[in-house]
C-alpha cells in the first residue's frame, strides 16, 4: 500500500505575488523555499509544515475570485472551497486571529467542530482559508467517527479503503523503463554563482 506523508503543495493562483508573499510568508510566518519563473509566469512555495506547502502561479490575467464563505454550498461549476490549515493549539488560534485583526483583514470568532476549533480568514486572492487547531484528547485518525445520519452504502463499509473495487496491478514497470524526465523546476538544482 502507498505511504503518505502529507500534502507536498496546493497549487493556486494570484495576480499579485507581492502581495501574496506579504500574507503567506509576512503576515502568517511561512517561509518562502523555492520560487520560478521565466518572465510570463511565476511559481513560488511556501512552507506550511516539514511535508506541507502552498504555492502560488502569477498570472498577470487572472482575476481574484469572489469572496465565498466557507462550507457555504453552492450551484454550477465548482470544485475547490477553502484550505484549512492546521495549527498546534488554541494559542496559535489566538495568535493568529490577533495578527489578522491588527492587519485589518477579516476573522471569525473561534469556532468549535468538537475535534478541532476554527478561525476564517480570506487571504489577499480572496482565498477561504480555516485554521484549526486539535481538541486534545480527541483523535478521529485513530478513532474514525462517521456521524452523518444518512450514509450511503460506501460509505457504510468503513474508514479502512476496501479492496476489491478497482483492478490490481497485474504488470507493475519494470525499474528498466522507469523514467523521470526534466521538468522547470531543475533549474533548482543549478548551482548559484555570486558575482
Amino acid at each position: 500500500m502507498v505511504k503518505y506523508r502529507g500534502i507536498n503543495h496546493l497549487a493556486m493562483a494570484t495576480r499579485n505575488m507581492d502581495k501574496t508573499i506579504r500574507f503567506w510568508r509576512d503576515l502568517l510566518g511561512m517561509r518562502l523555499v523555492a520560487g520560478l519563473g521565466n518572465g510570463k509566469y511565476r511559481h513560488y512555495f511556501f512552507e506550511i509544515s516539514e511535508h506541507d506547502m502552498i504555492a502560488f502561479f502569477e498570472w498577470p490575467e487572472v482575476e481574484k475570485i469572489p469572496e465565498k464563505d466557507h462550507g457555504v454550498p453552492v450551484q454550477g461549476p465548482f470544485v475547490f472551497d477553502h484550505v484549512a490549515l492546521e495549527v498546534a493549539s488554541d494559542e496559535d488560534l489566538w495568535k493568529i486571529k490577533d495578527k489578522l485583526e491588527q492587519a485589518d483583514i477579516w476573522v471569525s470568532e473561534v469556532i468549535s467542530h468538537g475535534f478541532i476549533h476554527s478561525i476564517y480568514a480570506f487571504d489577499p486572492n480572496n482565498i477561504p482559508i480555516e485554521f484549526s487547531a486539535p481538541v486534545p484528547n480527541i483523535n478521529i485518525r485513530k478513532y474514525p467517527k462517521m456521524k452523518d445520519k444518512h450514509p450511503s452504502p460506501v460509505t457504510l463499509e468503513g474508514a479502512e479503503p476496501q479492496p476489491g473495487n478497482w483492478p490490481d496491478v497485474t504488470q507493475p514497470t519494470p525499474s528498466k523503463d522507469r523514467r523521470v524526465y526534466p521538468g522547470e523546476g531543475e533549474i533548482l538544482l543549478e548551482n548559484d554563482t555570486k558575482s
